[in-house]
């Protein structure tokens, strides 16, 4: 399964607020916010971190999505 941080993109254009805005605030790295950009895993203190300051619950930043790698019968 993949990682998507789609509800968190979707949350900070509603606020007006730029990804480099949310790290600056929140004193997370240039890495970690380029992982999140890729779908990748971070830790659970920065999904914390940045729930406790948009105010939200981790579903609503994060979601997983089904790959499509499966080799189908035919």
């Amino acid at each position: 399964m993949a990682v998507s941080y789609n509800g968190l993109w979707k949350m900070l254009i509603d606020k007006n607020m730029y990804k480099k805005d949310l790290a600056a605030k929140l004193n997370i790295s240039s890495a970690t916010m380029a992982k999140m950009g890729k779908g990748e895993n971070v830790s659970m203190e920065v999904l914390q971190k940045i729930c406790e300051y948009m105010d939200c619950n981790v579903g609503d930043i994060i979601s997983f999505e089904k790959e499509d790698n499966a080799v189908k019968d035919e």
